[in-house]
């Protein structure tokens, strides 16, 4: 058995901000643009009662909330921040599996403090974090990441929720159906149209129907409700994709436009991959229309897409077949994917007693 914790920001970005302006505290905030072609990054819990959400776009968010507060959003700041808390989750364990700037997993099974409880650890951790940034943060603890990535948006924001493993069943059988991590507002939808609202409706269903009716996500439905996750906390988590994309203040209308946006975003993609040393076989293409319909296209290679030239080359050999006519384009974006693999991580440890 391991000892998982997920540690979770409360409202990370919006949360920065007020800290570093007070007359911000307390009230609604969005960080992101306020114009009409901008879109919500993240809204503090004031605003989030109105409705509020990140990837809102922003004439909706303020049309929800008439006094809503729009910040532009500070990347340097975040990502400072966002390395201090790091630092502090090292105190504890060298497995730490960052998510994003604001969430990560840590596996304190054998953590260099030797303390025995996880359920101190991440109290500890929490405390640190507020002594030291001034933020507030949420963490679950159980028996594996999904677990703990349930657990921790159970008392948000600034909670703690332990699962210990005589508790996993129950605590999955009692829970509804849309506060599973992984299963989204559709699929939720879907499920409570079959009769499924709680964790022991899942767990009625067998794994073949679960796969007919949801294919290979059925297998993963199957194996949560039994609280089943063999994955492990890997700090060498693989980049899944990299990519760059553009909002328009206006939208575009013309093939030439279109097609110059492109070359200026695979410009900036090209930099990121050089200073990542990201190179992938996959190109998709993403275009976002003006009635916010999204569309993607990619292409695959038997070359790793390392040049300039040949991102242009695959994007104008996409966009050669894509019919462009009469049509309103809000956003264009361009990513890399099917990188090589170069790291795994294979730690096997083992914990045979438990005390959270």
């Amino acid at each position: 058995m391991k000892k998982i914790i997920h540690i979770d920001m409360d409202a990370f970005y919006a949360s920065v901000e007020q800290r570093d302006f007070p007359e911000l505290k307390g009230k609604p905030v969005a960080v992101g643009g306020s114009s009409d072609r901008g879109v919500v990054a993240a809204a503090s819990y004031e605003a989030r009662k109105y409705g509020v959400k990140s990837a809102m776009p922003s004439k909706i968010a303020a049309r929800k909330c008439p006094h809503l507060i729009f910040v532009r959003p500070r990347f340097e700041v975040y990502k400072e921040v966002s390395s201090q808390i790091r630092a502090i989750f090292h105190e504890y364990t060298d497995l730490v599996e960052p998510l994003s700037l604001d969430e990560a997993y840590l596996d304190v099974t054998h953590n260099k403090k030797g303390i025995l409880s996880a359920t101190l650890i991440a109290k500890a951790i929490r405390k640190e974090i507020l002594e030291k940034t001034g933020l507030t943060a949420s963490a679950g603890i159980s028996v594996n990441k999904f677990l703990a990535k349930t657990a921790s948006d159970v008392h948000k924001p600034d909670g703690v929720t332990l699962i210990p493993p005589e508790n996993v069943i129950l605590f999955l059988e009692q829970l509804p159906i849309g506060k599973f991590f992984g299963i989204g507002k559709v699929t939720a939808k879907k499920m409570t149209d079959l009769g499924i609202h709680t964790g022991a409706d899942l767990k009625k269903m067998e794994e073949s129907e679960l796969k007919k009716r949801f294919g290979k996500s059925g297998v993963y439905y199957y194996n949560i409700v039994r609280g089943i996750d063999n994955r492990e906390v890997n700090p060498f988590r693989e980049r899944k994709s990299l990519g760059a994309e553009n909002t328009f203040l206006e939208d575009l209308t013309e093939r030439e436009d279109v097609m110059n946006a492109l070359e200026k975003i695979a410009d900036t993609l090209y930099n990121r991959m050089r200073t990542s040393n990201a190179f992938g076989k996959t190109l998709t293409i993403k275009i976002k229309f003006s009635d916010f319909r999204q569309i993607t296209r990619s292409k695959t290679t038997d070359f790793e897409i390392k040049y300039r030239k040949d991102i242009i080359s695959i994007v104008e050999d996409i966009m050669e077949h894509e019919d462009l006519s009469n049509v309103k384009i809000r956003l264009l974006g361009i990513s890399i994917s099917n990188f090589k693999r170069e790291v795994t991580d294979k730690d096997k440890s083992l914990q045979l007693t438990f005390d959270f």
